[in-house]
């Protein structure tokens, strides 16, 4: 009687064993194409005969010794691919201790695989991170020299003004002295010597014979019939001959001064 009560139970374990097979092949399967291994590399790692691996694949048991053996295979199979193959292969019904077993396999996670995409992907992230610090250092140090410099602007001693007037203001700034102006029957004769640079202006009866910069050590004669004008920006650095006579500066240093010279009678 107990005979005949496992002999009925055969055609169910054996297809217990053909769909736990197909399951456990299958999952095997997915994660050697996953890690890019052909069955011939999985062969020469396990010592198991590729055609044996490719029936665990396909779930097939014709070709595949005992059970006991094919928990075996399943076992080297699940550790070279990088699963706990002994927990893994333990679900397959071997006959020896018949149970209904839960395939707790399904939920333990592969092993984690990085492809060369993957790192490729990791590599520009890890590019694009240290460009962006870097961009942010470069303007974080613009910005610094700009407030510095602003600054430095801000607090720099407004500059010295210059004694010498300008041209354009010398008119502004010029008087006119003719109180001291020698008068001589003679025509007029005026030389000038530059102790010091200084900007000068000379007008002959009506006529500006020169105007412009003249440097230290310059010396100039014009002549004029009835009037001569001479306009001087640096007035103490010009001495000023009239009609050969002894040279006098034409005024105050750093100040602008003009003098007329005339022809006439002397007072």
């Amino acid at each position: 009687m107990k005979r005949n009560k496992k002999e009925n139970l055969l055609p169910y374990l054996e297809k217990q064993r053909a769909e736990k097979l197909a399951e456990m092949g299958s999952y095997l399967r997915h994660l050697r194409q996953e890690q890019s291994l052909s069955l011939e590399e999985v062969a020469a790692k396990t010592k198991v005969q590729a055609r044996l691996l490719n029936a665990i694949e396909e779930g097939n048991l014709e070709p595949l010794p005992e059970p006991v053996y094919i928990q075996g295979f399943i076992k080297r199979y699940a550790d070279t691919l990088g699963l706990d193959g002994g927990e893994f292969a333990s679900v397959f019904p071997t006959g020896q201790s018949f149970q209904f077993l839960k395939a707790s396999w399904r939920v333990l996670p592969a092993v984690p695989q990085l492809k060369p995409i993957h790192l490729y992907l990791v590599y520009i992230f890890l590019i694009i991170c240290a460009v962006n610090g870097l961009s942010g250092l470069v303007k974080n140090s613009a910005m610094q020299a700009s407030n510095q410099e602003t600054e430095k602007k801000a607090i720099a001693p407004p500059p010295k003004s210059d004694n010498k007037p300008k041209p354009d203001s010398l008119a502004l700034l010029s008087s006119t002295s003719s109180s001291n102006i020698p008068k001589s029957d003679k025509p007029l004769r005026v030389g000038v010597t530059l102790k010091e640079e200084s900007w000068i202006r000379v007008v002959a009866d009506g006529k500006t014979q020169f105007e412009g910069t003249l440097p230290s050590g310059t010396q100039r004669t014009w002549e004029a019939k009835e009037e001569l004008i001479i306009r001087a920006g640096n007035a103490g650095g010009v001495l000023v001959t009239f009609n050969e006579k002894q040279a006098e500066p034409l005024g105050v240093s750093g100040q602008a001064e003009t003098k007329r010279f005339k022809a006439g009678p002397q007072s």
